[in-house]
């Protein structure tokens, strides 16, 4: 629904941030470290999370990291606040790091993370494009792609009647095969998989 924000922070304690925005103050849960630059305005990239019983607004201070909470977002057994959690007590390239070298340990270190849930994150991410790109550190070989491109090609997936995990694991899939930056190329080779 929000791409991005931008406003000046009228508040920010640990884990909240209000950001005001032409006169509104939008109230968002972030990253405990994020580093929002700026003095005047600032651009807060954002998630939208829609439940049953609430409605929550996500911040973050770079696009890869909102990219990166939202591909957290597909793996069983993982919701916004362990999500959250994750990229709080290990950011963005610990995390990474922790998947890829398969570090169940420093997984299972973040509050509300068991052996299982660890476990489901290496089985669903180890393998992905999208997690590879997310780390500022290079990573070691495979393909790699703009998660942006990923999460595109995973919602016209979705458009036509995919599951998440049918549109990544094909999506995946194509971009080892492909190793292409071409949206309609990479959507056409996970369709026919």
């Amino acid at each position: 629904m929000y791409d991005y924000l931008v406003g000046t922070i009228a508040e920010r304690q640990g884990t909240r941030l209000v950001l005001e925005v032409s006169g509104v103050g939008y109230d968002l849960a972030v990253p405990l470290g994020s580093d929002f630059q700026g003095s005047d305005a600032v651009r807060v990239w954002t998630h939208f999370a829609v439940r049953e019983d609430s409605q929550q607004l996500f911040g973050f201070s770079d696009r890869p990291t909102r990219d990166l909470f939202r591909l957290l977002l597909g793996v069983r057994g993982v919701g916004p606040s362990m999500a959250l959690a994750l990229l709080s007590d290990l950011g963005v390239d610990e995390l990474v790091q922790a998947v890829l070298s398969e570090q169940v340990s420093a997984l299972v270190r973040v509050k509300g993370v068991g052996k299982k849930t660890a476990q489901q994150l290496l089985l669903d991410l180890k393998d992905s494009p999208a997690l590879r790109s997310a780390g500022r550190s290079p990573s070691s070989g495979g393909v790699t792609a703009q998660p942006s491109l990923v999460e595109d090609a995973v919602s016209a997936l979705l458009s036509i009647g995919f599951t998440e995990r049918e549109a990544r694991r094909n999506i995946d899939e194509a971009l080892r095969e492909l190793n292409t930056e071409d949206l309609e190329a990479l959507v056409r080779a996970a369709i026919s998989r």
